[in-house]
């Protein structure tokens, strides 16, 4: 803790005028064990930095669309042993209430590679704190001995009939960020009312008990257990339920270039090829290896497309391979690019978007699923989900097929909670996606899974080609079937939180008090729903059938052309996000004329409604 003489210094010229405050740099100074930390608010203290004090030790993290998430750093709004210690003794507390076997059943513990060397914060470090303080409860913890990827958290709370689990990552966000992400016994992200449940325990147990800062419980405890090598082996055995090919995956002579993105991906995918058969794919070698600073990378998010992608195109071209598939830092989720021969030489990869993974995707689960199970009475129970801010392919292939389709908000934890009330019903679920390159692939894990992505997608693809059939070429005949379905997806980045709330508001009091817009760039507006306040003008009542989420921001608008465009806040990140996308009808094969319309709808959208110079905000840069 250092010497006392210096502690009490610090405590005694701490004084800045903010009761409030005063107290917050007290508690923290007698709470914090971790000598890193300490510093960063003793310098603060010294340098009079007020304001950030206060931002640091004034509030603190909500469970958003991905758990609690934040910069590394000392304060109770940033992630630090400290946080964690609070947020786990909160989670013993209310699983403790909930789960009278929890000290028979236990938590699964894992973490991704993330670390900051500047506040001694690293992911397992966290994933050891996390595990010390159920420990010291009697709890039996789970702890993965190395890094996972986060879908083998939920996977063995799954497995093990554990209560609940905790994955320490921060998926693709900055370098900077660390995060908590909570499954319940189900295998589902939590969320309401598990995730205010849980923060009011947080709040009732923010003093550290004396033997959470203990980890070394972790090497001493009979409690402790290292679950690695029997979830890894029945994951991989459980991944067969996906793997309808292998005969011909064997013999393709197709060739796919993987990168980790610095990440944990890179041992799973190349394990989940051989269980399917294939031969290895070729590793991007700069970035198969796990490096918190993610060193050639703009961003670690595979979803910002080329620009990210450069050295895995590269390596790609190199070594003939036509396929090339990312999966970002802790290997939840999925992008892909093609190389297309038809395409001008300065544009010869097609980077795909999520939605078009997932019409991809959807169409092959299916496709398989309906071979295995010829009866078409069967097709009533099985069903797919998507969250609502993604393209309808899905729906229209559940009009056409007569499987169940539903959607749900923003976030793989409400598709979670969904998957256990269908399967509560004798419902199976095929797939499921967000169109921010999250998929899931059959009903192994009910969270976005990198891995099996990556291999089924390599499946897909070779099972194409040995038809002479390009992935691009079978996206425009689900098109042709089913209907074009032509989405952009974007963001402008805001750090205001006044400003973000204020352009909401103008949107809801548009063309008068409670009155919101009737058209935009000319286009009319036929329906809006908001899901913030649950107003829904195409409902008979008004309300929304989506449950209500006032603590983000989400308004939708449908035009009378059919184009269905949806302004939020991000759950993650500093971002206002925009979705639009054009559902044609089948035979409507003008795709230039429909691209056409859709941007300058979205152009109109983003330039009346968000006014980005009005309202400094950054727009993302391709």
């Amino acid at each position: 803790m250092g010497d006392n003489g210096d502690f009490n210094a610090t405590l005694n010229c701490s004084t800045t005028g903010d009761p409030r405050l005063d107290k917050a740099i007290y508690q923290w100074m007698c709470w914090d064990k971790n000598p890193q930390t300490r510093a960063q608010i003793e310098a603060l203290l010294r340098g009079g930095c007020v304001e950030e004090l206060r931002q640091r030790l004034c509030s603190r993290m909500t469970f958003g669309t991905a758990g609690l998430r934040a910069a590394m750093g000392a304060g109770f709004a940033l992630i630090n042993d400290l946080t964690i210690i609070q947020s786990t003794q909160g989670m013993y507390k209310y699983c403790a209430i909930s789960f009278p076997d929890l000290s028979s059943r236990g938590l699964v513990v894992g973490y991704d590679t993330r670390g900051q060397g500047a506040s001694g914060c690293s992911s397992e470090r966290l994933a050891r704190l996390t595990a010390a303080v159920m420990l010291c409860k009697g709890v039996p913890v789970y702890l993965f001995s190395t890094y996972v990827p986060t879908p083998f958290v939920p996977y063995a709370v799954k497995k093990l009939r554990a209560a609940a689990g905790v994955m320490i990552t921060a998926s693709h966000n900055p370098k900077e960020d660390n995060g908590y992400k909570v499954y319940w016994e189900n295998g589902a992200q939590i969320a309401s009312p598990h995730d205010k449940e849980i923060l009011k325990c947080i709040e009732e147990s923010t003093e550290p008990w004396r033997e959470s800062w203990n980890d070394s419980l972790v090497d001493s405890s009979p409690l402790r257990r290292d679950p690695m090598e029997e979830i890894c082996r029945c994951y991989m055995e459980e991944l067969k339920s996906v793997c309808f090919h292998r005969e011909l995956n064997m013999k393709t002579k197709l060739k796919f270039v993987h990168s980790a993105f610095h990440g944990v991906g890179h041992n799973y995918v190349q394990q989940a090829f051989r269980v399917f058969g294939f031969p290895p794919p070729i590793a991007v070698p700069e970035q198969k290896d796990p490096d918190p600073e993610f060193p050639t990378v703009s961003c670690p998010n595979p979803e910002e497309g080329e620009s990210v992608l450069e050295l895995s195109l590269r390596l790609a071209e190199k070594e003939g391979a036509r396929i090339l598939l990312a999966t970002d830092p802790d290997a939840d989720r999925l992008a892909v690019a093609e190389q297309c021969s038809n395409f001008p030489q300065s544009c010869q990869w097609k980077v795909f978007t999520g939605n078009e993974l997932a019409a991809l995707l959807g169409w092959w689960m299916l496709f398989n699923w309906k071979e295995m199970n010829p009866n078409p009475a069967d097709t009533e129970r099985v069903c797919m989900l998507a969250t609502t801010v993604s393209s309808k392919i899905l729906k229209a292939f559940a009009r056409v097929e007569g499987f169940h389709f539903e959607e749900t908000l923003p976030g793989f934890k409400w598709i979670g909670k969904k998957i256990d009330e269908l399967a509560k019903a004798g419902k199976e679920v095929l797939f499921a996606f967000e169109e921010s390159i999250g998929f899931m692939c059959g009903s192994m894990v009910p969270e976005k899974d990198g891995v099996s992505a990556a291999v089924v997608m390599a499946e897909m693809a070779a099972y194409l080609y040995n038809k002479n059939l390009t992935l691009n070429e079978q996206l425009a005949n689900i098109f042709e079937i089913y209907g074009s379905h032509i989405s952009k997806t974007s963001y402008v980045i805001c750090h205001d939180p006044p400003t973000v709330k204020r352009i909401f508001n103008r949107l809801r009091n548009f063309d008068g008090e409670n009155k919101y817009p009737r058209s935009c760039g000319g286009y009319s507006i036929a329906h809006i729903r908001d899901v913030t306040t649950g107003y829904d003008s195409s409902q008979p009542d008004k309300k929304c059938v989506l449950p209500v989420s006032k603590s983000s921001q989400m308004v939708t608008f449908t035009f009378q052309n059919g184009i269905v465009a949806t302004l939020r806040t991000s759950g993650t990140e500093p971002k206002i996000k925009y979705y639009t996308e054009y559902c044609a009808p089948p035979g409507k094969s003008d795709v230039t004329s429909l691209k056409l319309e859709l941007q300058k709808v979205t152009d109109a959208l983003v330039e009346e409604f968000l006014e980005p110079d009005k309202n400094n905000l950054i727009r993302r840069l391709i």
